[in-house]
């Protein structure tokens, strides 16, 4: 399997081979780009090589993205942006998440009075409004040092001239085969003859080059309010949706205040709701610096328990209390405190496991005590941690006419109906329920840590829906508390566990020892092949070093 990292400009940055001989990591001394696929990463990589920063070199990732890999993120998705600028040591978030359209309602997802999981899954429904077009072009005015059309330029040249089939988007294409006859606009684009095209196949898409090239030259308004948005519209409608162009209209990215935390003397920068990936990977770490980690043996039965039950907890609470903050109070303060981690702590027992109804804030308080993401660091200390998705592969399956653009499926990521499950098995209470205009709850986890030095030590974050914020976590916790080079932290085996079901998941790595004694503990345990995909960088002494997840083609295979 060949490593989805950019391998490209050696005389210019100077690449080093790292970890060994695995071929897993390169560093850098002058800015890197690390995405889950290595057109992408050479994309963001040109553009650090004619002078842009990390914001510059994020947008021309994240247009790449959108070209050669629709099948988790692009135009028609959206998602979450942490940025650090390091002249004045300053944070932000932007929220470029989907909205539900204005004329959204639980009971179009019913038939005879019964949910229907398909209907937020597949078709015109299932669509909610993009943002991802906003979030760049928002990013590019605030921080952007290169214009819009030099950004644009890689992405386009994918699109146009085409790009070798790589094994992880046939794959991808492969399972969804069935969708995409029964969807001919998007057979169109991803089949040759109506089959699933041999690996190096070159796809070429040229109406999603002149998206791109309009979109570069007459930036968000023709997404929103023009041509493309109206071809949007259609598409949705005639697949059943109520989205109208009056939603796009009034589409808006927002930038919103980072939650920033700490751990062990390292500042974390994360993103804050209506992503729930952030809180809980802040609210873990909380929990767990009251450990001395590096006294268990990482792949040890007690290591993985306790990680187990501080994930419980957390999602406990993501499904109890999470939501969009525009529409419902969501107790931050309170789930990020170091004092409620210290409750957690006496929560946990280390010989045992609890039913789901042990674990949460709503004991507490009754006490009264779901993609891709990259990472991007410059040569001047700025760091871009971005996660952005179309949910599950090709999102509702539906292409958008004369615009090359695969729409999302995000409305599956509302508890459309309380207390019934999503595609990846989350529940959800009213904090995430369905109403007009809002955003659902997402999983993305996009985080940068500072060290000591308030420069950049770790930029991470992963795809996988729900795994996403336990890869995010465990690939921290290799870093710090075990002190493993990047490229064995993100390839190190992981577990997950998300609440409900109550189903411990252990890759197959995993000793077979260890599972056993889990189980005595009381946990049910189901094993996968991978949990989560993740995109880092460290920043230690003067060279960079950054890893790519090889989960990501077995996450195909297995989706």
């Amino acid at each position: 399997m060949r490593l989805k990292l950019i391998c490209c400009f050696l005389l210019v940055f100077s690449f080093l081979r790292n970890d060994g001989a695995d071929g897993r990591t390169v560093q850098s001394r002058a800015g890197l780009v690390v995405a889950d696929s290595e057109l992408a990463s050479a994309a963001g990589m040109e553009i650090l090589k004619r002078g842009g920063n990390a914001v510059d070199a994020a947008i021309a990732t994240a247009l790449a993205l959108a070209v050669v890999d629709q099948a988790s993120s692009g135009l028609g998705g959206g998602g979450f942006m942490v940025i650090y600028r390091a002249r004045d040591k300053k944070s932000f978030a932007l929220d470029f998440r989907e909205t539900a359209p204005a004329a959204s309602r639980r009971e179009q997802y019913l038939q005879d009075g019964k949910p229907v999981s398909s209907l937020s899954l597949t078709g015109g429904l299932a669509v909610a409004v993009p943002g991802e077009v906003a979030g760049l072009v928002e990013a590019q005015k605030r921080f952007g040092t290169l214009p819009l059309k030099a950004l644009a330029a890689p992405a386009i040249r994918l699109a146009s001239e085409g790009f070798p089939l790589d094994p992880t988007l046939r794959i991808a294409i492969e399972r969804q085969q069935a969708a995409m006859k029964r969807f001919p606009d998007l057979g169109k684009v991803y089949l040759a003859d109506g089959a699933v095209p041999a690996e190096g196949f070159v796809i070429r898409q040229p109406a999603l080059a002149e998206t791109l090239k309009a979109v570069a030259e007459k930036g968000a308004a023709v997404f929103y309010q023009g041509w493309i948005g109206a071809a949007i519209v259609a598409t949705v409608q005639q697949a059943g949706g109520v989205m109208t162009a009056e939603d796009l209209k009034n589409y808006k990215a927002v930038w919103r205040e980072p939650l920033v935390g700490s751990y062990r003397s390292r500042t974390v920068i994360t993103m804050p709701p209506p992503s729930s990936g952030g809180l809980a990977v802040l609210q873990m770490l909380n929990v767990l610096e009251g450990y001395n980690l590096d006294q268990y043996q990482r792949e040890s039965p007690a290591y993985l328990h306790l990680l187990a039950e501080v994930m419980k907890h957390a999602f406990a609470d993501r499904a109890q209390f999470l939501g969009d903050p525009d529409f419902v109070h969501v107790p931050v303060r309170k789930l990020a405190s170091k004092a409620y981690a210290g409750w957690i702590r006496g929560r946990i027992t280390p010989d045992k496991t609890h039913p789901p109804a042990y674990y949460g804030y709503y004991n507490y308080n009754a006490e009264k005590g779901g993609t891709t993401h990259f990472s991007v660091i410059d040569r001047f200390g700025n760091a871009v941690a971005c996660t952005q998705t179309v949910n599950t592969r090709f999102g509702a399956k539906l292409l958008a006419a004369r615009t090359g653009i695969v729409l999302n499926n995000e409305m599956d990521d509302f508890a459309i109906h309380p207390g019934v499950s999503n595609v990846y098995g989350l529940v959800g209470n009213e904090a995430n329920s369905l109403q007009p205009n809002k955003r659902p709850l997402s999983s993305l986890a996009p985080t940068i840590i500072l060290g000591g030095d308030g420069r950049p030590e770790l930029v991470v974050g992963a795809s996988g829906g729900p795994r996403i914020i336990t890869a995010t976590l465990q690939t921290i916790l290799n870093v710090i508390d075990f002190h493993m080079p990047v490229g064995a932290a993100v390839e190190a085996p992981r577990i997950h566990h998300q609440w409900l079901p109550d189903r411990l998941n252990v890759e197959t790595k995993i000793p077979a020892q260890t599972r056993k004694e889990l189980e005595q503990r009381g946990h049910a345990l189901r094993q996968q092949t991978e949990l989560g995909v993740v995109q880092a960088i460290t920043w230690q002494g003067a060279a960079m070093s950054g890893a790519a997840d090889l989960r990501k083609t077995e996450r195909a295979r297995n989706e």
